[in-house]
Formats: C-alpha cells, sequence, structure tokens
C-alpha cells in the first residue's frame, strides 16, 4: 500500500511518499481502507516536530473516514463494511490504516 511518511521532521519535504506494507488488525483493532483523511494543523506540528511522533519513520496524518475491511479478536463495536471515521490517532495519510476499534 502507499503511504505519506516521515523519517525526520522538517518542512513539507519531509514528507515521503512511500511503498509499505498493509497492516493488520489485531486485539481489539479495525483495519479501515482510508477514503478520505483530513489535513489539519495538527499533521503540520507532527511533521514539523513541534508535537513529539511516536518514532521514526511514522506515517502522518490523524483524521480519516473510510470503511472497516477486517477486525482483529474481541471486536464487537464494528464490522466489516461498516462506513466510520475516526481521530486523533496517527497513521490517515495512507490506503489503510489500524485503529482501536472503540475509537
Amino acid at each position: 500500500m502507499k503511504a505519506i511518511r516521515v523519517h525526520e521532521c522538517g518542512g513539507p519535504d519531509a514528507l515521503r511518499y512511500e511503498e509499505v506494507e498493509t497492516p493488520s488488525a489485531g486485539r481489539g483493532e479495525a483495519l479501515v481502507e482510508i477514503a478520505a483523511a483530513g489535513v489539519n494543523f495538527i499533521d503540520v506540528q507532527h511533521r514539523a516536530g513541534r508535537y513529539k511522533p511516536p518514532g521514526f519513520p511514522f506515517t502522518v496524518g490523524s483524521e480519516a473516514a473510510g470503511v472497516v475491511t477486517a477486525v482483529g479478536p474481541d471486536v464487537h463495536d464494528v464490522r466489516v463494511g461498516d462506513r466510520v471515521a475516526y481521530s486523533m490517532i496517527l497513521g490517515a495519510y495512507a490506503e489503510f490504516a489500524v485503529v482501536p476499534a472503540h475509537r
């Protein structure tokens, strides 16, 4: 899958469009195929290093909407095929993202 990743903090040139492995939903998580991602000021702050990133490299983007394509064990809040939206979870600038199902 494709994702926009940051390997070191900086300006817009720090963003890299890369091929990465599609994640898998683990316990309590849902895999979301991203249909739309928000472009927010907080994403700029993560990229620039003003807000501490989780580690490097990371996929930027903290808000998205899409369709659940898989769920991990112990997920009862959402099902495959559900349309969902979420915020404040990094990783939205990608084709797929793993999100805690309760969010």
